[in-house]
């Protein structure tokens, strides 16, 4: 039997939790269809519902980045790991707005480190020339995890909401206590997600030589490793890098606009504006999905092919931010013009497969500027992201409520789209942070 590299099961089990997380944090999009009638909501609150995990997702960008950087991915991210998976459980246990809302919460605070701390693994485990395949990789299974998300929690609310289950033909009666509805699906996934925490702390280790079944081949390909010594000795640039990743923030905020749109409102879009029930709802957005799925796994090969051959990271990367761009935001305009739903799911998922195409070059840029801060730069870059999150969801149920048309909020997508490719061409994925010397080298130097 063949042995299975560690640096691909640390890549593997990145792409698992990049797939959880984003089951867990979309998961209510879908149970909305259920709890919003349970806890007699509004579309405007129910938008906040959506909005409310990303405040502290957005804090915690930062943070959980430098974090990362100052004292590794395995620590940083098995703490994540504990915090989101008991927000997920206790969403399942909200009775009000208001506790629904302190769940989503607690679930941004455990979910706003992991990305960002995911890019330090990655900086550690992934050779240059893999960058854009791991990004892309690892947000196609996020993308898998959108996908797969409808579906899963629509069975499983109907599972925890019939009188008994049928298994291999035989009926086994549901206590009464268990029909928990839309409830039962999150305190399934809370203890998946678990389960994925206990994984990544047993197997991952921060520095890839100190992992037991690592060849001195693979040590050899991947980049050299700082130690937490090293780290210390040369502090994050705050100042400096900041201004550096401001242009590729802002860009990343007009794509994750369009991103928290379809994530929140997608489901809710094919059941409200074409009246479908939660199954057939649930299977038009994965639909949609799906799409996200194959771009963000085609994005990451072409760019790293591109770089490859041209050893050009403003064709490799910047170029196809601004394709993707133009292409999403020209899919969606005719949406604006029909109401047919066969033709609405195609153009919607054309869409989200060319805005999730530019996420393996875009997720590579931070590790092309700062190296050495990946971390803390993909945090910086992913708060653009993150106050789109905050901001989108609500909008968009706003508008929906007061003029009932469902396809108004993609308006506001294709502007930012168009704006972002045009900001795009300040992002200079060539040119690295230029780092002073540290302090030391500056005394000897003078000597």
């Amino acid at each position: 039997m063949r042995r299975i590299r560690p640096t691909t099961g640390v890549l593997f089990l990145l792409c698992l939790m990049y797939a959880i997380t984003y089951i867990d944090r979309v998961n209510v999009s879908t149970a909305a269809t259920v709890f919003r009638q349970e806890l007699q909501l509004s579309n405007t609150q129910v938008g906040f519902v959506f909005s409310a995990f990303a405040y502290p997702y957005l804090l915690f960008q930062i943070f959980g980045g430098w974090v990362g950087d100052r004292f590794g991915a395995r620590m940083a991210l098995t703490v994540a790991g504990l915090i989101w998976s008991f927000g997920t459980i206790f969403t399942g246990m909200a009775g009000s707005l208001a506790t629904m809302i302190a769940a989503r919460i607690m679930l941004g605070f455990g979910e706003g480190a992991t990305f960002p701390v995911a890019t330090r693994a990655m900086s550690d485990w992934t050779t240059v020339g893999r960058r854009g395949f791991a990004q892309g990789i690892t947000h196609s299974a996020a993308r898998l995890g959108n996908a797969i998300t409808p579906p899963i929690i629509a069975a499983l609310t109907l599972a925890f909401t019939q009188p008994f289950w049928t298994i291999f033909g035989f009926q086994i009666p549901l206590p009464e206590a268990a029909r928990v509805s839309w409830r039962g699906s999150f305190f399934v996934m809370g203890v998946i997600s678990l389960a994925w925490t206990l994984a990544w702390w047993l197997y991952f280790r921060d520095n890839p030589r100190e992992h037991r079944a690592i060849t001195a081949t693979e040590v050899e390909r991947l980049p050299s490793f700082r130690t937490r010594a090293e780290r210390k000795r040369e502090p994050v640039p705050w100042g400096r890098l900041t201004r550096r990743m401001l242009p590729v923030t802002i860009v990343y905020f007009c794509y994750g606009w369009t991103l928290w749109l379809y994530l929140s409102w997608i489901p809710q879009y094919f059941a409200q504006s074409y009246k479908l029930n939660l199954r057939d709802s649930a299977f038009f957005a994965a639909g949609v999905f799906f799409g996200g799925v194959v771009g963000d796994t085609l994005g990451g090969v072409v760019t790293d092919r591109i770089y490859e051959r041209t050893r050009d990271h403003n064709k490799a990367r910047r170029n196809l931010v601004v394709a993707g761009f133009l292409c999403s935001l020209a899919s969606m305009l005719p949406i604006l013009f029909v109401h047919d739903i066969t033709l609405a799911a195609i153009f919607l998922s054309a869409a989200f497969f060319f805005s999730e195409f530019t996420i393996g070059p875009m997720w590579a840029i931070p590790m092309d500027i700062a190296p050495k801060y990946s971390g803390t730069a993909s945090g910086l870059m992913n708060t653009g992201s993150a106050l789109a999150a905050i901001i989108s969801p609500v909008i968009a149920g706003y508008l929906i409520d007061v003029t009932g048309v469902w396809e108004l909020p993609l308006v506001g997508s294709i502007a930012l789209l168009l704006l972002g490719s045009m900001l795009a061409f300040r992002m200079r994925p060539g040119e690295e942070l230029e780092m002073p010397p540290p302090a030391g080298r500056v005394r000897e130097a003078a000597a």
